[in-house]
């Protein structure tokens, strides 16, 4: 069994993968943008026919590492998430299923459409701890945003269960640590992937102190995300979904973040942006129906820059989600980046 050190120095074809990289040059001036990225992250093994697989982070590395901004950008590291801020979210029988499960040899999670293997509870566990440590980066001012470009993905998961090849859903998690670590009282999430974030949707539904919105394929897996869906109790009014059907593209999809997002983002003044970032909304998509193009990503991103700037002192964090078409994510990536970059 391969120990934790091995993970984080990067193991087997991760290892040899990361011996051919080439050493960034130095930088110039301080970071704006922090990038999340770590060979560790290819050995949850779906396999190579699997739409969820290793291949999506090399492809979009590759294409980030082309960038001329690329040396300046503040690399952070992996690290396992103690248990404490995943059960902030997660029911701790269904995070010692998940463990069971993947010690036991499975090839799936019983609790849905989800592979898994010898490394994944591990691999889930350095997800989660990266992207809350890209929350502590901009919380603490190193940083203003950061991309993570973290697998397995986990907007699908609730509180009980993992589906849609998701295990811990970070963008929750990384809300309730931000709120609990740090005291802040209004996080919004936004979710531009193609699915509905449905564990997302559930986990804050009658909060009252997130704000969920979501651009989504419909009818699609899973089968959540009406627009009448608003939420409820404290959180009736903070639930806003917005879904299109086959063929959305920019007009319809960057309509939504502008007409309807922003003016209600800014109203509700979060003090933390966090986004799951699908790329499987982009146009020609293995599994997707929209064709949002490298320049609708560019303005979804300049938008929520906006808000977070506005209301946020802009602290704003990424999180990868999906996108299978692996050179639509590695551009979709790359335009996103660009717009963190560079504002």
């Amino acid at each position: 069994m391969t120990t934790r050190r091995e993970f984080l120095h990067g193991s087997m074809g991760a290892l040899a993968y990361a011996a051919t990289l080439s050493s960034p040059a130095p930088r110039r001036q301080p970071a704006r943008t922090g990038y999340l990225w770590a060979p560790v992250y290819l050995e949850h093994d779906t396999g190579d026919e699997h739409p969820e697989r290793p291949g999506r982070l090399l492809a979009i590395d590759d294409r980030l590492r082309q960038a001329d901004w690329y040396a300046s950008l503040l690399k952070l590291e992996p690290r396992e998430a103690e248990l404490s801020p995943v059960e902030l979210v997660h029911d701790p029988e269904y995070i010692a299923l998940v463990l069971r499960e993947v010690e036991a040899g499975r090839r799936e999670l019983s609790t849905g459409d989800t592979t898994i293997s010898a490394a994944s509870y591990l691999v889930a566990l350095l997800a989660v701890g990266g992207v809350l440590g890209a929350v502590d980066a901009v919380m603490q001012g190193r940083i203003q945003n950061a991309f993570c470009a973290v697998r397995p993905p986990g907007h699908h998961a609730t509180r009980d269960r993992g589906m849609g090849f998701c295990v811990f859903n970070g963008v929750a998690i990384a809300a309730r640590y931000a709120q609990a670590t740090y005291g802040i009282e209004r996080v919004l999430v936004v979710d531009w992937d193609v699915h509905h974030g449905n564990g997302t949707q559930d986990l804050f539904y009658a909060d009252g102190s997130v704000f969920y919105m979501s651009t989504h394929q419909s009818p699609f897996y899973p089968g959540t995300g009406r627009r009448e869906e608003t939420g409820e109790g404290l959180g009736a009014g903070l639930n806003m979904n917005r879904p299109f059907r086959v063929g959305a593209g920019d007009a319809e999809i960057v309509g939504a973040f502008r007409n309807d997002l922003l003016p209600a983002a800014l109203e509700f003044q979060p003090e933390l942006v966090l986004i799951s970032a699908g790329f499987d909304s982009r146009v020609d998509d293995l599994l997707g129906g929209f064709r949002v193009t490298d320049d609708g990503y560019r303005e979804m991103t300049r938008i929520m820059l906006e808000i977070a700037d506005v209301a946020g002192n802009g602290r704003l964090v990424s999180v990868l989600e999906g996108g299978y078409n692996l050179t639509g994510l590695a551009s979709g990536a790359r335009a996103h980046m660009d717009e963190l970059v560079n504002a």
